[in-house]
C-alpha cells in the first residue's frame, strides 16, 4: 500500500465516522429526556412545599413540578422540557409550563403548545387528602 492509498482510506474512515455520529446525534428525541413513574406524597404543612399553599405556586420534587393552578387545583408533570432536558417553570396567567432556555410551552396537562419542544411533559395524577397531596403516575 503506497502512501496515497493509506491517506485516501484514513480519510473515508474518519469521514465515515464523524458523519455517522452527527447522523446519530440528529435522530428524534436524542436530547429528549425520559420521564420518571413516580409515587409519592407531599405534605402541604412542610415549609418546603409551602409554595403550592398559594395559587400559582409550585415546587420540585423527584422529577417532577408540582403547581396550585390559580383556581386552587394542583396539577403536575415531569419536570424536565423535552426538547434539550431543561427544568420548566410553572406560569400562573397563562396556566402552562414554559422552559427558559429555548421557548418551548406546555398547556396544564403538559401538551406542547410551543416548540421547539416536539413531545409532551409526562402529566401527572394528583389527589389531596387533608394536607397530604399524592403524586402517581
Amino acid at each position: 500500500m503506497d502512501r496515497k492509498e493509506f491517506l485516501y482510506l484514513v480519510g473515508t474512515s474518519v469521514a465515515a465516522i464523524t458523519i455517522g455520529s452527527c447522523l446519530g446525534g440528529c435522530a428524534k428525541g436524542s436530547n429528549s429526556p425520559s420521564a420518571p413513574s413516580v409515587n409519592f406524597s407531599l405534605s402541604l404543612t412542610d415549609p418546603a412545599n409551602s409554595a403550592l399553599n398559594t395559587n400559582g405556586g409550585y415546587v420540585y420534587s423527584q422529577g417532577v413540578i408540582v403547581a396550585r393552578t390559580l383556581t386552587g387545583t394542583y396539577i403536575a408533570v415531569s419536570q424536565a422540557c423535552t426538547h434539550q432536558g431543561v427544568t420548566v417553570v410553572y406560569q400562573g396567567s397563562t396556566n402552562g409550563f414554559y422552559c427558559n432556555a429555548h421557548g418551548s410551552s406546555f398547556s396544564s396537562s403538559g401538551a406542547v403548545t410551543g416548540g421547539p419542544a416536539s413531545g409532551n411533559l409526562k402529566s401527572y395524577t394528583t389527589q389531596l387528602s387533608g394536607s397530604s397531596l399524592h403524586i402517581s403516575g
